[in-house]
């Protein structure tokens, strides 16, 4: 007993010692704030990371460094604001993949579809070594990758019919990121791919210029696309990361210490918002069921595959070896 007391004492003694130590840090910075921007509503899962990442950058520096969020586009979509990072007019957000790989191509890799066969695959990839090379890629645009966060993985969804096969797309009009292996994987598909941004699609819909979109569920959730979109199918024929990035201008004005929680609390935010997305889309499945949406739960996936093979004749070799260094991590 005596011996657990003490142990007890001494553990209690080190943490103090550390929590000093890790606020002294701190404690001589003077203040920054960050606004860290994105082009969803507060109910999606880039702003449950956001706020996880706001919460634990503040507590860990002490408030030193203290993070203002922007959801909804408020400073603009996802190019407007990563070209933002560059000049340092914005500092940070979370942004999906498909834009990024606008700046570094090989970003891409993650694109290409039917790639990885789980949500688990895709981590230890992205939270690996190679994951890692990519972010660190992104510092010779200027600007700074953090973590992966997640879009996850997308499915799609129309006004006009339900989908099963690849046949079933033939001349639907859908939306898709402005991003080239999106566009081509969707043509292969027999649709009529038209690359825009988000804010744009959404009143694309409800006009009736385009049919469709590809979205995760969380997303199709989260804007109530059921009021424009009558057909879903859990095609999951992409996962798509998202990735907490910051730019170089804000990034190298921050001291090691800062550099460091920001980083970490990053990772950390990034697996928070998994764990959320996993937990929440059996429900919100539900609710649009509920809400009158038609959900094909079975596709004839291996016809979706073979229809896109050609994608990967065209683009395998573009991203270096890292498709390559991919498959062989999955295998």
């Amino acid at each position: 007993m005596k011996k657990f007391a003490l142990n007890t004492l001494a553990l209690g003694v080190s943490l103090a010692l550390a929590g000093t130590a890790f606020a002294s840090e701190f404690t001589d910075m003077d203040p920054v704030t960050l606004r860290l921007a994105h082009v969803v509503n507060e109910q999606d899962g880039f702003h449950i990371a956001a706020v996880k990442f706001q919460e634990l950058v503040e507590e860990r520096t002490e408030g030193a460094v203290s993070i203002e969020l922007y959801p909804n586009a408020s400073l603009g979509d996802e190019r407007t604001l990563l070209e933002g990072m560059q000049i340092g007019t914005v500092d940070m957000g979370v942004i999906t993949n498909g834009p990024v790989a606008n700046f570094v191509e090989e970003m891409a890799v993650f694109e290409l579809p039917f790639l990885f066969p789980s949500p688990e695959a895709a981590y230890d990839v992205l939270d690996g070594e190679i994951g890692q090379e990519l972010l660190d890629k992104l510092a010779e645009v200027n600007l700074k990758g953090l973590a992966y966060a997640e879009r996850g993985f997308r499915n799609l969804t129309n006004s006009e019919r339900p989908v099963n096969t690849p046949q079933d797309l033939d001349g639907l009009r859908i939306r898709v990121m402005e991003n080239p292996v999106y566009v081509d994987t969707f043509r292969e598909l027999g649709a009529n791919a038209i690359p825009m941004a988000w804010t744009e699609a959404l009143t694309a819909m409800q006009q009736g210029t385009i049919d469709g979109q590809e979205n995760p569920v969380n997303v199709i959730h989260s804007f109530n696309l059921y009021e424009t979109q009558d057909y879903m199918t859990l095609s999951r024929h992409t996962y798509a990361p998202a990735i907490f990035v910051m730019g170089m201008p804000v990034w190298n004005q921050l001291p090691e210490a800062a550099q460091d929680v920001l980083a970490q609390a990053a990772q950390e935010a990034a697996e928070h918002e998994r764990q959320v997305n996993a937990e929440m889309e059996s429900e919100q499945l539900a609710e649009l069921r509920e809400a009158g949406m038609q959900i094909n739960e079975s596709p004839d996936i291996q016809a979706f595959q073979e229809a896109v093979a050609p994608v990967y004749d065209k683009y395998g070799e573009q991203f270096g070896d890292y498709l390559e260094r991919i498959q062989a991590t999955l295998h």
